[in-house]
């Protein structure tokens, strides 16, 4: 696309602890003008914490957006100054109560690029080892391990709701050696 981004106008409309909510009128690269309502986050990590013996961590906690409690993968954002591998290291045992012997980079994405600025990091753990838990003081979290088949039935069952834990195991999925014929 020819030419480049131009923010003629921008309005916070809502200035939060997490996000802020503005109103932002634009011409696109391609030349469209367009009013855009976006919601601007720091970015977060998500973890596929995964044991010795192939089971993967998962917790469950409830979402008010959602109205409903979630399985989901270790996640949470990024503290200023933070990287996505020291955030991944700290929000596997601030939730989950493990600490990762070694932390991968795997993608980026953002997960929902029409409203949300959020860029999201997935990282693999693996290493682990106990540790005590450390949630938010708003947080009550249970911790689950699931077997690769119990994982696998869960999404066949449609039991998993969450779109970053579902591109996070279903890149595992994936990305695991699979058995020869």
């Amino acid at each position: 696309m020819p030419g480049r981004l131009k923010i003629l106008k921008s309005k916070t409309i809502y200035a939060g602890r997490i996000v802020d909510v503005k109103l932002e009128r634009i011409v696109e690269p391609g030349g469209v003008a367009a009013e855009r309502e976006v919601v601007y986050h720091p970015g977060s990590v998500v973890v596929v914490p995964r044991l010795a013996d192939g089971r993967v961590i998962l917790v469950r906690q409830y979402r008010y957006a959602a109205r409903q409690e979630l399985w989901e993968l270790v996640a949470g954002g990024l503290e200023p100054g933070e990287s996505p591998l020291q955030a991944a290291c700290r929000e596997l045992q601030e939730e989950a109560g493990f600490r990762a012997h070694h932390c991968k980079l795997l993608l980026d994405f953002y997960p929902s690029p029409g409203v949300l600025s959020e860029r999201m990091f997935l990282v693999e753990a693996s290493g682990l080892a106990p540790t005590p838990t450390r949630p938010d003081a708003d947080e009550r979290i249970e911790v689950g391990t699931f077997t690769l088949t119990q994982v696998q039935n869960m999404l066949r069952q449609k039991k998993l709701h969450d779109g970053k834990t579902l591109v996070g195991l279903l890149w595992m999925l994936r990305t695991l050696p699979q058995p020869a014929p």
